[in-house]
Order: structure tokens, then C-alpha cells, then sequence
């Protein structure tokens, strides 16, 4: 059986990604010794607070179309099925040592990547006329995180 998702949809599932590796990010810098890496980690989670927004946005400009549900669904069942999912599979707890900011780098980059093969995913699901196109912004700006975090990465290399 398959489901198809909204635009509408995908980008309520990124928004909720946002949220929790903003979540990720503050409570990695509570943990961090350094104040240069407490920094950078806060900065980490204003980016995705920015995210977050910038997604608002682009959902809060979908057209009816791009947001009408594809399935009756009358309980929301599916979209406390995406929140789950999402809360679940990236930036879930981890069991990292979060007073070393190498792994907290690695954890993070391990989350950016698997939220862009869930949205690379998720573009499959969302038909053309849906608003897939829009989905390659969400992409994207994931994509710039992992180079961010890659580059952060190189300085803590045993």
C-alpha cells in the first residue's frame, strides 16, 4: 500500500527535525568545557531555529493543493505517525559522551546525513503536483550543515 505525502506535510516534518536539533545542539553546549565549542554549538542551534523558520515560511506559501491531504484521515493519524517517526530517527538520544566535541561533531553530522536520506526519501513520496520541487530547499540547507560540521570536525582529528 502506498501513501503518498503533501508538501505540506514533509515540510511539518522538517520543521519538527529543526526543533529537535536545536534541542540537540543546547543541550550539547550545556556539556561543553570549551566556551569556543559552547559557542559554536549554540550557533549550531540558532542555524536551526533559522531552519525551522525558513521552513515555516515555505509551508505558510504552499498553495490549497500543496497542502491538501492525499489520504481521509479524519483522527491526524498520520501525522502523529510523521511526528513519531521524525522524533525517533533524527536527533533522537544518542548515547554519545557529550563532553567530547569530536563525537558530539560525529553524532551530529551521523543526524544531518540521515535527515538528507529521509527527505530524499520523502521526495519520493511527494508527488510532482504536491510540491516536490520545494523539497530541494529543506535539502539543501541540510547539505550545508554536514559541510559546516565536517569542516568543525577536521580540528578535533586524533
Amino acid at each position: 500500500m502506498g501513501y503518498d505525502f503533501s508538501a505540506d506535510e514533509v515540510f511539518q516534518m522538517a520543521i519538527q527535525m529543526e526543533k529537535n536539533g536545536a534541542a540537540f545542539y543546547r543541550k550539547a553546549a550545556d556539556n561543553a568545557g570549551d566556551e569556543e565549542n559552547k559557542k559554536f554549538l549554540l550557533e549550531l542551534a540558532n542555524m536551526e531555529v533559522d531552519h525551522e523558520k525558513t521552513f515555516s515560511e515555505l509551508r505558510q506559501q504552499l498553495t490549497e493543493k500543496e497542502k491538501a491531504s492525499t489520504v481521509f484521515d479524519p483522527e491526524s493519524e498520520a501525522a502523529m505517525y510523521l511526528k513519531a517517526l521524525v522524533d525517533t530517527r533524527v536527533f533522537f538520544e544518542k548515547d554519545i559522551d557529550v563532553t567530547s566535541m569530536r563525537d558530539i561533531l560525529m553524532a551530529a553530522i551521523g543526524a544531518e546525513k540521515d535527515s538528507i536520506v529521509f527527505y530524499l526519501g520523502m521526495k519520493d513520496a511527494v508527488p510532482d503536483d504536491l510540491g516536490k520541487s520545494r523539497l530541494d530547499a529543506i535539502i539543501k540547507e541540510e547539505m550545508g550543515h554536514v559541510r559546516l560540521l565536517s569542516r568543525k570536525l577536521v580540528q578535533f582529528k586524533a
